[in-house]
């Protein structure tokens, strides 16, 4: 597919989405600035809450952290140090103590769970904790002493663990990395020992995921991406350092989840298996695109044959995403839940490495380090954990409206004033009455009415509409054969 750019909005449709997105606030209803009671609590707690050595801290400075994240970022939840050892690595990861900034029953607490995750709009994020903790005190920014839970995890050579401790501490990230500068440092071989060994733990990882039937859906991104003069779309692909990061991420909730099911109180984040019927229609499908998914092949593995964005692989991915549905959270205080797995990753998880985004985490750590040593999970806790899944199926809910909405609004920005032009796209798969066609420039999704395509075909479409006050976008078959 020819000719994909970055595609800027002009000048009077930046205007346009801005008030556009600006309303989409108020009709989401999203929240507002944090009341003074909130930011007030938040000072004192940011100001108060020491990061000293003690009894209660150990004293994990020495250890050389660092963090790898989008660039720009300040909310940092996670650092990480791995080194390589004659029988596998040793991998600490540090998840910043939110716990220790927040009050049960206080003032950011109740805002906390109001919100339930920290909301990324096209215009700014919406913090689920006051930023003078979620960007300042509380995150593990490189340079100063940060409280952290710290797993640590005795790796085999197959980067399976053998031991698993989890401890509260304090620690020091020294650098923090963006992801672009960490491949460039591992590709380019001046890597610090820690980014070094991430190839081999991601690569073991990997297998380990193929081995258990996980799938993971990777594929390049469309973005929104601000600019100096507003906003533009385009396609990102992960890079490689992306996903050994997250299997990092994906080992963690792992073992909190096995500590929780194991101690018999804990949350977890679930997902049922794929429907027999949707997982009869996807494999008719991918015959009918010509990649069929062999018969003795794990879905996940399949998947991970996929390569590169032709039209006939983007139908496959766009088909496979339903099979990804149904993703909730299942808390438990004595039996455990039914059917404990997150199928796509195959093995029960949970929710633990990002407590300054999302609020269910600030539970499973808590949860977890007592367990770990021996101690009764606190009260607050406990009591409250059956009250998780609701929050967090709200926020999630709202989350997913908000992207979907700001994307439409974008998209319509972007076709500003192309009205009657005729745009060359692929034919993803039916949606009601209508095909979801992927526009190859600029990087536009839209359902076309009436078209009546194979998924995988190339098209050719008509816009009638491009409504930035609503995101609406209507386009037409450009005539009564697909091209």
């Amino acid at each position: 597919m020819p000719g994909r750019r970055p595609h800027l909005i002009s000048a009077a449709a930046g205007n346009a989405l801005a008030a556009s997105l600006a309303a989409l606030h108020d009709e989401l209803e999203l929240p507002g600035p944090f009341p003074d009671e909130v930011t007030a609590e938040a000072d004192a707690a940011a100001r108060d809450v020491p990061a000293t050595p003690s009894a209660e801290l150990a004293d994990l400075r020495e250890i050389e952290f660092l963090t790898i994240d989008p660039e720009g970022s300040r909310d940092l939840d996670q650092a990480l140090h791995l080194e390589r050892t004659a029988t596998g690595g040793i991998l600490h990861y540090a998840i910043a103590d939110v716990p220790a900034f927040v009050t049960p029953a206080g003032a950011v607490d109740a805002a906390a769970r109001a919100r339930g995750e920290t909301l990324y709009a096209v215009d700014g994020t919406i913090p689920l904790h006051p930023r003078v903790l979620s960007e300042g005190a509380a995150s593990l920014l490189p340079g100063v002493d940060r409280r952290a839970f710290v797993w640590r995890f005795e790796l085999d050579e197959r980067a399976e663990p053998t031991q698993v401790t989890l401890t509260r501490a304090v620690v020091r990230s020294r650098r923090q990395w963006s992801y672009p500068e960490a491949q460039r440092a591992v590709d380019d071989g001046s890597a610090p020992a820690a980014l070094a060994a991430l190839p081999w733990f991601g690569a073991a990882r990997a297998e380990r995921e193929q081995e258990r039937g996980g799938a993971s859906l990777n594929s390049p991104e469309i973005e929104v991406a601000a600019t100096p003069t507003g906003y533009e779309l385009r396609r990102r692909a992960t890079l490689p350092i992306e996903d050994w990061n997250a299997q990092v991420s994906l080992l963690t909730g792992m073992a909190a989840a096995r500590i929780m099911l194991d101690g018999g109180v804990g949350i977890l984040r679930t997902m049922p298996a794929a429907d027999a019927d949707d997982v009869a229609t996807f494999r008719a499908q991918t015959v009918a695109l010509g990649t069929p998914w062999p018969s003795g092949m794990g879905y996940g593995e399949y998947l991970r044959t996929l390569r590169g964005d032709d039209p006939k692989t983007l139908a496959i991915r766009d088909a496979a995403t339903r099979l990804f549905r149904g993703a909730g959270y299942a808390a438990f205080d004595g039996t455990p839940p039914a059917d404990p797995l997150q199928s796509a990753i195959a093995a029960p998880y949970a929710h633990t490495t990002a407590p300054l985004r999302r609020l269910v985490d600030r539970w499973c750590l808590v949860v977890c380090e007592a367990l770990s040593n021996g101690r009764e999970v606190p009260g607050w806790a406990r009591e409250s954990l059956t009250e998780l899944p609701k929050i967090m199926g709200r926020s999630n809910g709202l989350a997913s409206r908000l992207d979907a909405a700001s994307i439409d609004r974008v998209e319509a920005a972007v076709l500003h004033g192309r009205i009657g032009r005729t745009f060359r796209g692929v034919a993803l798969g039916r949606r009601g009455d209508g095909v979801r066609v992927q526009l190859d420039d600029p990087l536009v999704s839209v359902v076309v009415d009436g078209l009546e395509v194979e998924p995988g075909s190339t098209v050719q479409v008509r816009l009638q509409r491009a409504d930035i006050a609503t995101g609406e976008i209507v386009m037409v078959p450009a005539s009564e054969e697909a091209h």
